[in-house]
This record gives structure tokens, sequence and C-alpha cells, in this order.
């Protein structure tokens, strides 16, 4: 196979936080239209992330967030976005990083982007051999108990770029 000195998989990867990037700035300045809303997964200990030391500990590898009725505060910037959400009743501040996001889904409409951390995308002969992002049909998933963020159902088909490939 040819080395890909372009990067597409870089370039697609870019392209794709720019499309969360894109919702969730639409969101901070004009709120959720219609059903809207979303599910974020990221890695708790990635780099930038700034967490509670309480959330931490009750989601040390990874957390998945509920944008829907309930956040305050939702700045982004090019590289991260902040936002206010209570836990338990408690009031936190969250700052996550763009590159620390594992996937983005919104039910309302099935669409979603699944991606590799910075951290698995490090070696370059495995950036080659995966994608960076790919777009992802998922079922609407069940909303966990008040506090807690849920998580997709399993059973979702992920559509992966190199399916689309010529091998």
């Amino acid at each position: 196979m040819a080395t890909d000195h372009i990067r597409y998989d870089v370039l697609a990867r870019d392209a794709l936080r720019g499309v969360l990037r894109r919702v969730l700035a639409d969101a901070a300045e004009h709120g959720l239209p219609g059903d809207h809303h979303f599910f974020i997964t990221f890695l708790s200990t990635a780099e930038g992330v700034k967490l509670s030391p309480r959330l931490l500990a009750q989601y040390p590898e990874e957390m998945t967030i509920i944008l829907q009725h309930q956040f305050w505060d939702l700045v982004v910037t090019d590289d991260r976005f902040e936002v206010g959400l209570s836990f338990g009743g408690i009031p936190e501040r969250l700052v996550i990083p763009f590159s620390a996001i594992k996937s983005f889904f919104d039910p309302s409409v099935q669409f979603g982007l699944q991606f590799e951390t910075s951290d698995a995308s490090a070696d370059p002969a495995a950036a080659s051999e995966t994608p960076a992002a790919s777009t992802a049909s998922l079922p609407t998933p069940a909303e966990g108990p008040e506090g807690e963020p849920a998580k997709p159902t399993e059973g979702a088909e992920v559509v992966r770029l190199d399916r689309f490939r010529k091998k």
C-alpha cells in the first residue's frame, strides 16, 4: 500500500471535529433547536480536560454527558468547549478539548460521529490502518437516572471510512 503523505485521515478527522465545533457553537449562540440533544463521550484524563475530583473519581477513564434541557454557559473555542452541568444536584463546570472526544450522537436525527482520540492516533502506523473518524447510525439511547450520563445502547452499526477505500 502506498504511503499517505497528505494524511487524509487527519484531514477527515479535523473536518468532522469542525462539524461538532459548529453544532456546539450554534447551540451556544441560539440554544438547541427542536428535539435536538447531544450525547458526548470523552476521555476524562485526556490532556486539557478539566473535571472536579469528584467526577474524575466517578469516571476515571471516560465519561458521557448529555446536553439537552439543563446545561448552562456553553462556550465554544477553536480547540475545546466548556459547559455547566448538574450531577446529582451539584453544579459542575467541565472543560473538554475536542481532541478528547470519542463520540458525538444526536438521537433526535440518528446522527453520530466516532473519533479516535489523540492518544489512540499517536502511533502513525496505527493511524494509517484505521480511519480517524467515522459516522454512525445509532439507535436512540435510553436516558440514565437523573444526574447520571447515559450511553447509547449496544447493537449500533458503525460505518468505518475505510469501508469505502479501494483495497
